[in-house]
């Protein structure tokens, strides 16, 4: 089992570092170097992309480039707020583990044992299944029906599987990538604690944090303010709202939304600056899943693991119709990268690009 430490300081000092200029060996500052891999990000006429940079707990670096609502010409700033995606997955596992912090829940409880009238293969599948993909549920999105336009919700995905009367695999015994299981702990979130998911994550992470943009959207209920839409390209070159679909409704698996300013927030809980969680609790997120094999299926709980460039690193996308997003943090050089973007024509290398402008400044000022 591989386990990514991270640094545990009990006070952070944030402070916006100005980008170096060339250095004496001519080598380019980092503002330059992104520049050149945002060119086709800058302009009022395209979405928008942020990008965030953290080192030893201090702001290195903020931009915004591009619009967050093409339509009304409305730029993106650092308090501009976009659907999450995938990345959410970090804060429905946080939402878990406080239930298990408070002795409400434990990761071995099983599907059955939170619905009994969830069918006898829910006996195998446990909440530690559920984050971290291991569970073999079936993926709700090829369930739905071709031609109905109509949004699903946690819920709908809960009573999709009470359908179901198998998994793809027995629970723990191979990895598939699944939005059904934070679909459904968001469910579980919400028969342990009576409250609606989003209300829990508000009253347990929002609100604390005093991240005052982030929201998990529920329309009808909830507004997004100062809000980035999703555009997608089309063929001739011109750009199209796409910033719905009709899984965009699901919350655990992706519906929150948020900004460079309250993600940065976010990191200092997630560098251990700010501590939500006991670290005996928190622990799991940045421990590998392992199989009952016995082998590593690069996954915690709500973060993908691996190593880059010989580089522990823990790092979540998020991709959506009309959003491309991904947080990275190298626990090793104490360095965290927030990019966030709009649009659904994004090099799924850019994330990467961008980590290496900083990782190798880090490394030339050693």
């Amino acid at each position: 089992m591989t386990v990514w430490t991270h640094t545990l300081l009990t006070a952070v000092t944030l402070a916006v570092v100005a980008c170096d200029s060339n250095d004496a060996r001519g080598v380019e500052s980092v503002e330059v170097q992104l520049e050149a891999l945002l060119a086709n990000y800058r302009g009022d006429d395209r979405p928008a992309a942020c990008i965030l940079a953290r080192h030893r707990g201090a702001v290195i670096y903020e931009s915004c480039l591009g619009m967050a609502e093409l339509e009304t010409g409305r730029a993106a700033t650092p308090e501009a707020n976009f659907r999450l995606a995938s990345v959410t997955k970090q804060f429905t596992a946080t939402a878990v583990l406080r239930l298990v912090q408070d002795g409400a829940l434990a990761t071995t409880t099983t599907l059955r044992q939170v619905f009994p009238d969830f069918p006898p293969y829910g006996d195998a599948v446990t909440v530690h299944h559920l984050l971290t993909h291991t569970s073999g549920l079936i993926a709700y999105e090829d369930l739905l029906l071709d031609g109905d336009t109509t949004q699903i919700k946690d819920v709908g995905v809960l009573g999709l599987m009470k359908r179901q009367d198998s998994t793809y695999f027995p629970p723990g015994l191979s990895y598939r990538y699944s939005n059904s299981g934070y679909a459904l702990l968001a469910q579980i979130v919400e028969a342990v604690t009576g409250k609606p998911f989003a209300r829990v994550l508000t009253e347990t992470i929002f609100e604390p944090l005093s991240m005052t943009g982030t929201v998990a959207h529920e329309e009808g209920l909830t507004t997004v303010g100062n809000r980035a839409y999703g555009y997608s390209r089309l063929d001739d070159g011109t750009w199209l709202r796409t910033d719905q679909s009709r899984t965009s409704a699901v919350l655990g698996d992706g519906g929150i939304y948020s900004s460079l300013r309250d993600l940065n927030t976010w990191m200092a809980v997630v560098e251990g600056r700010r501590p939500l969680l006991r670290l005996d609790v928190a622990a799991p997120m940045f421990e590998e899943a392992v199989l009952s094999t016995g082998e590593g299926v690069g996954y915690g709980y709500g973060w993908h693991l691996d190593t880059y460039r010989r580089r522990p690193r823990y790092r979540h996308e998020g991709s959506t119709i009309g959003f491309r997003n991904e947080i990275q943090r190298f626990p090793g050089e104490d360095l965290s990268v927030v990019f966030l973007s709009n649009r659904n024509e994004v090099s799924g290398s850019l994330p990467d690009a961008i980590a290496d402008v900083f990782l190798k400044r880090l490394e030339r000022g050693r």
